[in-house]
């Protein structure tokens, strides 16, 4: 096993696994602690089966199952991610943490990809440990303490999801889900603190009036995806992205009008941030 860092604030491809095969016990040490070291890791060149993707995911963590789009119908677990020809918006087109409107956000990610555009569609993705590191010892102590209000319900990023939900939803009465979080959280593994709010679904902070709450986030939003945080991962066919939802945010780039682009999708079973 090869890594090969693809910027300085954080990314990694791997090479020489082949997944095809299930790892031993070592080679999913060595992933797991790549990705504590990088947040986001990169695999090309893996053309599995979804019984075999399934199989990675558990060596890295718990599969659960998302909130408002159906799994695959042998693999709950496994969502399709997809924007068709003829659509104009991408799913979950905006920066964002999964699902931190939930009371136990995920603890990671990955994407497998399965149909690609010949140009375009890129993800990015940002480091939100160096985004804390870079605040200014004031601005952390403002922000010790407070407490993050994540909803599903943002317009922004329910926009994103109303293709697939029509297409591909669950056969359920949609909810919309609240959930509170350090502005600040503490990274269970490495103990490094990050920012843990975005602009997909953080709409407030606890105790505070919207219009006191509002310029800190707007703040924190554009703060948080300084170039100088990113990297950028242009998808090749069977190519997996492993993010580390604990600090790193991401968001697809929507600038493939007309193509289709085709991902299989498992989310990791998370812990409450404290």
């Amino acid at each position: 096993m090869e890594t090969r860092q693809i910027a300085g604030a954080l990314g990694a491809e791997i090479s020489g696994i082949d997944l095809s095969s299930p790892l031993n016990p070592d080679q999913a040490q060595a992933v797991r602690q790549a990705l504590l070291d990088h947040q986001v890791i990169f695999l090309r060149n893996q053309d599995i089966s979804p019984q075999r993707f399934l199989d990675f995911a558990n060596a890295m963590g718990e599969p659960v199952e998302y909130p408002f789009v159906r799994g695959l119908e042998s693999f709950p677990q496994i969502i399709e991610v997809k924007k068709l020809e003829t659509e104009t918006i991408n799913f979950g087109g905006i920066w964002h943490s999964d699902t931190t409107y939930l009371q136990e956000p995920p603890m990671g990610s990955m994407l497998l990809s399965r149909e690609v555009p010949p140009y375009g569609g890129d993800t990015l993705f940002a480091n939100q440990q160096l985004a804390y590191d870079a605040l200014s010892d004031t601005m952390k102590k403002l922000l010790d303490g407070l407490i993050g209000i994540s909803t599903s319900a943002k317009a922004d990023v329910s926009r994103t999801r109303e293709d697939r939900i029509r297409t591909d939803g669950k056969n359920e009465k949609l909810q919309d889900y609240l959930a509170e979080h350090p502005v600040v959280r503490t990274h269970p593994e490495t103990g490094r603190k990050s920012l843990y709010v975005n602009i997909a679904h953080t709409a407030g902070i606890k105790g505070m009036t919207n219009e006191e709450s509002a310029p800190l986030l707007e703040f924190l939003f554009k703060h948080q995806v300084k170039p100088e945080f990113t990297c950028r991962f242009a998808w090749t066919p069977h190519a997996i992205a492993f993010w580390d939802n604990r600090c790193a945010m991401h968001n697809p780039v929507n600038d493939y009008h007309g193509f289709r682009r085709s991902m299989y999708r498992i989310t990791l079973k998370g812990d409450r941030p404290y």
